[in-house]
C-alpha cells in the first residue's frame, strides 16, 4: 500500500509537470467553465425562475453550484483522452519495465487531474463572487462543499480511467464520456427546478448523484434553490453525496485497475 502510494505520487508529479509544458490545456480547461458562468448568468439569467421569482441575482447564486459540478465532471474527458494517448504511444510499456505498482499509472492520473480540478474551481469560485454569486452559512460549510464537488469530480476520473483503457483510441476515448456526461449534467437541478419537468424525469433528476452534489453543495453554501422533494438523495444530499461519490471510486477503481492489468500484461 505504501509504495502504490508513493508510486501514484510521482506519476501524478509526472503529469503535472507536463501541463506546465503545454500551459494551452490548463488555460483551456479554465476559460470553458468561465463562459458557462457568463452566458448562463447574463443570456439566460432574466428567463429563469427560481423560488418563484426572475431575477437575475438570485439565479446566479442558484446556478453557480451547477457550474461547479459540471466543471468537474468534463474533467472526466481528460482523464479518458490522456489515459488512452499513454496507451497508444507505448508509454504504459515503458512504465511497466519499471519496479512500480501497477494501479500507480491511473491512480496518478487521476491525482493529477484532481489538482487540476481544484485550481480551476477556485478560479471559478472568484469569477463567480464578481457576478454576484456569494456563500451564507460560513467558511467550514463552503469548504465542506468544495470538498464534495471536487470529491464528485475525482471519483468521475475514474470512470474516464476505465473508459481510457477500455477503447482502442484516443479519439473514440475524448468522444465517449459525452455520450452521459450531457445527460447526467442536464437532466438534473444544476441549471432548473426538477420541479417543472415531466414526472418520470423529475424522478431521474432527484436520483441523480450529480444533483445530489449539487443540492447538498447549495444547502452548505447556503444558495436558494434547495430542493424539496421525497426523494431520499434530496432529504440526504451530503450524506447521499458522499454515498455515490465512495461507490463510484470504488467500482471504477477496481474494473479500470483490472482492466489495465488484462490490456498490458
Amino acid at each position: 500500500m505504501g509504495q502504490s502510494v508513493r508510486d501514484s505520487i510521482v506519476i501524478g508529479k509526472t503529469n503535472l509537470l507536463r501541463l506546465t509544458r503545454v500551459p494551452e490545456v490548463v488555460i483551456f480547461s479554465m476559460i470553458q467553465p468561465v463562459i458557462f458562468v457568463v452566458m448562463f448568468s447574463y443570456v439566460f439569467g432574466g428567463s429563469m425562475n427560481v423560488g418563484g421569482t426572475a431575477d437575475p441575482g438570485v439565479y446566479r447564486e442558484f446556478l453557480m453550484v451547477g457550474i461547479f459540478a459540471q466543471t468537474v465532471v468534463f474533467a472526466t474527458v481528460t482523464s479518458s483522452g490522456a489515459i488512452a494517448h499513454d496507451m497508444s504511444k507505448g508509454l504504459i510499456d515503458r512504465f511497466r519495465s519499471l519496479p512500480m505498482a501497477r494501479g500507480a499509472v491511473l491512480s496518478g492520473r487521476t491525482f493529477a487531474d484532481l489538482v487540476l480540478m481544484t485550481f480551476t474551481v477556485i478560479v471559478l469560485a472568484i469569477v463567480g463572487a464578481l457576478v454576484g454569486w456569494r456563500f451564507h452559512e460560513g467558511v467550514l460549510k463552503a469548504l465542506g462543499a468544495f470538498g464534495l464537488v471536487l470529491l464528485l469530480g475525482y471519483a468521475l476520473t475514474w470512470v474516464g480511467a476505465l473508459i481510457g483503457v477500455s477503447v482502442r483510441s484516443p479519439e473514440a476515448a475524448s468522444s465517449a464520456p459525452m455520450l452521459w456526461i450531457l445527460p447526467v449534467t442536464f437532466i438534473s437541478n444544476a441549471f432548473v427546478d426538477p420541479g417543472q419537468m415531466t414526472p418520470w424525469l423529475r424522478h431521474v433528476a432527484d436520483w441523480n448523484p450529480f444533483s445530489a452534489t449539487v443540492q447538498a453543495g447549495r444547502e452548505l453554501f447556503g444558495n436558494p434553490g434547495v430542493r424539496t422533494s421525497g426523494a431520499w438523495p434530496m432529504e440526504h444530499s451530503v450524506l447521499a453525496s458522499l454515498i455515490y461519490s465512495v461507490i463510484i471510486i470504488v467500482v471504477c477503481r477496481t474494473l479500470a485497475v483490472r482492466k489495465y492489468r488484462n490490456s498490458t500484461s
